[in-house]
């Protein structure tokens, strides 16, 4: 479910550029990108060149892979999505207003 989010969010967030433009303003390109908390995939004749992706995001990207890469972290989740029990967001707002 939450992997499923997380592509979504990576689609919404996806932007588009030409080869020419990201050559002529990188640093404008990476400015819009953090400010948008976007990426913009760089194309040339239709064709995808790659990426370019805030580091901000790029962190966050590495960190939760490495949080997915570990076993203990993997078990976990599996173990919560087992329990059953459920809070009210009432109760939650609650508790952590």
């Amino acid at each position: 479910m939450i992997s499923v989010i997380m592509i979504q969010q990576l689609i919404n967030d996806e932007k588009f550029t030409n080869i020419q433009r990201a050559q002529a303003g990188l640093t404008r390109l990476f400015a819009e990108a953090k400010r948008t908390m976007s990426f913009f995939r760089v194309m040339k004749n239709d064709q995808p060149l790659g990426v370019l992706i805030p580091n901000e995001m790029w962190e966050s990207f590495t960190e939760d892979l490495e949080a997915l890469s570990s076993p203990n972290y993997r078990k976990m989740i599996a173990e919560r999505r087992k329990d059953k029990r459920t809070v009210s967001l009432a109760k939650l707002l609650k508790k952590y207003k």
